[in-house]
């Protein structure tokens, strides 16, 4: 568990470099710089331990790159904002597997009721196209506390809240096909 952590903490790191520089000194070309620079010592500093890398974490590198010399050139913190709706579609796009799921829930969920599984796989892709969206329409706005609200509190609650209705509607009609099989 602590890995995964410490995984998650590397890969938002470059993005909260950008909001704390960002609102302490409201200079989008510092900010921007900083995360640029972050997320390239992080490849060099992982490459120099021998440490290997995931496609992701390349994709979160270039990504930061990419949006960050467009915000850059364009002096908008926008691009920037937008860049956890890149996360979220390419997530989703994963989710659009068919069965992706079945194999992060316990057996017996995968083995009583795998359609019941299957399906949340693609409520789980349709939600993160969701947020994806609505990261870009609240990072067109260039409100900087919207757009903190928007991620930390709606993104963040939404995927919590999902993954509580699934873990309680599994229980649920796990429990009901194994009394109805014994019945």
């Amino acid at each position: 568990m602590k890995d995964v952590f410490a995984k998650l903490a590397a890969d938002f790191l470059s993005a909260a470099v950008f909001f704390i520089l960002y609102v302490a000194t409201d200079d989008v070309v510092l900010a921007t710089s900083a995360a640029v620079a972050v997320a390239i010592v992080q490849v060099v500093y992982a490459r120099i331990k021998g440490v290997s890398l995931s496609f992701m974490a390349y994709a979160s590198v270039g990504l930061v790159i990419v949006l960050g010399g467009v915000t850059l050139l364009t002096n908008d913190p926008r691009f920037m904002f937008a860049k956890p709706a890149i996360g979220h579609f390419a997530i989703g796009v994963i989710m659009l597997k068919r069965g992706w799921m079945l194999r992060y829930v316990p057996p017996i969920v995968a083995e009583t009721i795998p359609e019941y599984v299957t399906v949340a796989g693609y409520a789980w892709a349709a939600l993160m196209f969701a947020l994806g969206l609505g990261t870009i329409a609240v990072a067109m706005t260039g409100d900087i506390k919207l757009w903190v609200l928007y991620i930390t509190v709606v993104a963040g609650g939404a995927k919590v809240a999902a993954f509580a209705l699934q873990f309680v509607a599994f229980r649920f009609v796990v429990a009901n096909r194994i009394r109805a099989a014994r019945a």
